[in-house]
């Protein structure tokens, strides 16, 4: 299992929401670069970045930021956020970045979806980010009539190899995990399932290892405190 510590982007600085609020915004690291560093020591491989303007607004916005974390660390990039057709993520993957999350549009325009695994293959994840199990878009200020686990399963067929799946209403609570939405995700497909908010300490990430998932990711974890990113590490990689 990956551990995919995080950072979220507002107006060029690294911020948390809680439940996916944009009026809960709340700074938690002064510089990107040095947070991402931090993350490289502490042991991880990977970094998973949002654009958080970028979702509200449907194109990127912070583009600079994360192509700077991909060129000067050694951390592969997960990225989301404003990410809405086939020249953006040519342009962010021919810039360093490893990993492209589409999220509303794949509710909106799953062909781009089926375009991009084409073209991109397993550098394409899809994010899944839902409210009492129906899927959110444009930045979790909509709700759609669409079941996580329909979308999961027409995402499976469009060869997504990686679904990063959120229940909002954990997610900056610190309050942990919803597994038992994530292992019904786990069961109902065959991609890798990456699971995001509410991860609050070791016992959810050994929670989400003994589930079988692929990665967690970390964020409000670390900023608090709660979570200790190289005994998480460590932890997601024993045995493998």
């Amino acid at each position: 299992m990956i551990i995919l510590p995080a950072i979220d982007i507002k107006d060029g600085k690294c911020v948390r929401l809680f439940k996916g609020d944009f009026n809960t915004v709340e700074k938690v690291a002064e510089s990107y670069i040095e947070t991402a560093l931090a993350f490289q020591y502490s042991g991880a491989s990977w970094i998973h970045m949002v654009d958080l303007d970028g979702a509200k607004s449907a194109k990127p916005v912070n583009n600079e930021i994360f192509i700077d974390v991909a060129k000067n660390t050694k951390l592969k990039v997960e990225l989301g956020g404003g990410i809405r057709d086939l020249d953006t993520i040519e342009y962010y993957i021919s810039n360093g970045i490893s990993r492209i999350i589409l999220g509303s549009i794949a509710v909106k325009n799953p062909q781009l979806v089926k375009d991009a695994v084409k073209e991109y293959g397993d550098k394409i994840a899809v994010g899944i980010d839902a409210y009492d199990e129906m899927v959110a878009t444009e930045g979790w200020l909509d709700k759609s009539k669409v079941h996580y686990i329909d979308l999961a399963k027409e995402m499976a067929l469009c060869g997504v190899k990686y679904i990063i799946f959120t229940d909002i209403s954990r997610d900056g609570t610190l309050q942990g995990p919803n597994i038992e939405q994530l292992k019904s995700l786990n069961e109902a497909v065959r991609c890798n399932i990456i699971a995001s908010g509410g991860i609050r300490d070791i016992n959810d990430i050994k929670l989400c290892k003994d589930n079988k998932l692929y990665g967690v990711i970390c964020g409000k974890s670390i900023y608090k405190g709660t979570l200790d990113l190289k005994e998480a590490v460590a932890l997601a990689e024993d045995g493998e």
